[in-house]
């Protein structure tokens, strides 16, 4: 069975490991389990992701660019390097404010 993860045993880096696409989001999956997923984002600018919820934490950590984080209403911007935690069950929102790559941590709980 093919797997969608990134290959294990092998020195990679985020921020090459995905490309930008003009006027679009581009994701990649590096892993997923039951306990939780790890995701890789480009983000075009202007490109955003409408406010959700999700019933656990996550983290971003921005690999290259700026975008802001709406988090229960509260704007956060975020630049290379930078990573916040977004509750579980608090809405949410990412918008890029130019183009930008982030990695998303999801850790799921019982």
């Amino acid at each position: 069975m093919e797997s969608n993860e990134f290959e294990k045993s092998k020195i990679f880096s985020f921020c090459e490991s995905i490309d930008y696409s003009d006027g679009g989001i581009v994701s990649k999956t590096v892993l997923k389990k039951q306990t939780g997923n790890i995701s890789l984002f480009s983000f075009a600018k202007g490109e955003a992701l409408s406010e959700h919820t999700a019933p656990f934490d996550a983290m971003i950590q921005v690999v290259d660019g700026r975008g802001e984080v709406i988090i229960g209403g509260k704007s956060f911007i975020l630049t290379t390097g930078q990573s916040i935690i977004m509750p579980a069950n608090i809405p949410h929102a990412v918008n890029a404010v130019e183009k930008f790559k982030m990695v998303l941590t999801m850790i799921k709980s019982n």
